[in-house]
């Protein structure tokens, strides 16, 4: 049975965070809930879920949602560039592998994305926010989709939060720390694999 790679979107392969810093800002002072103003507040919402954190803070979801939604054909996502060496371990991993995004991004944006920097065909799938919000729950319906054994799935994600809905699920959890949280970060949340560089998860 092959193994299963899941792999989170924004910090793990695309280098998003100046960017997406910047949109959250933007909706959530459109929305009159400005509720970060500093890098470490926007970092804090994602020891969690993010969508989950931004609620415990008093935001109106659906005026959030529909806030990204209505700027989304206005980003500029020319700005967001894959991570170096990323691609090539994925080229190497497909072949024995399945492999999936799940992110809390949107996953027609993620899709573009994948087209423009040669990513075609190496995953089987994408999940976005548009499909649930819950990572976790994107995650179990990815291993019973795929029919893989938790103890050979893999979420590879960039933040506390990544790594506890991954451990909420079940699978195995690699925290990556070229992302958005640094490694110091993930000490005692008790992820499966700590890495600091896309080809780590070769030796995996």
């Amino acid at each position: 049975m092959k193994n299963l790679f899941i792999f989170d979107f924004d910090g793990v392969i695309a280098d998003s965070l100046i960017l997406y810093e910047e949109l959250v800002k933007t909706h959530l002072e459109r929305i009159g809930s400005p509720v970060i103003t500093t890098r470490k507040e926007f970092l804090d919402l994602f020891d969690g879920n993010f969508y989950e954190s931004l609620r415990a803070r008093g935001v109106d979801m659906m005026a959030f949602n529909n806030a990204v939604m209505a700027a989304a054909p206005e980003i500029d996502y020319g700005r967001i560039l894959p991570f170096d060496g990323v691609l090539p371990v994925m080229n190497t991993l497909t072949k024995d592998n399945t492999l999936l995004v799940i992110s809390s991004n949107i996953s027609s944006v993620i899709r573009t994305f994948l087209s423009r920097y040669e990513f075609d065909g190496i995953f089987d799938d994408v999940l976005g926010a548009d499909f649930m919000l819950s990572k976790t729950k994107k995650i179990h319906h990815a291993v019973e989709k795929c029919q893989a054994r938790s103890d050979q799935t893999y979420y590879v994600g960039d933040t506390v939060g990544d790594i506890r809905e991954g451990q909420a699920a079940g699978i195995l959890t690699v925290a990556a720390t070229w992302g958005w949280h640094p490694r110091k970060r993930f000490e005692g949340v008790g992820a499966d694999y700590i890495i600091d560089s896309a080809e780590e998860l070769l030796s995996i």
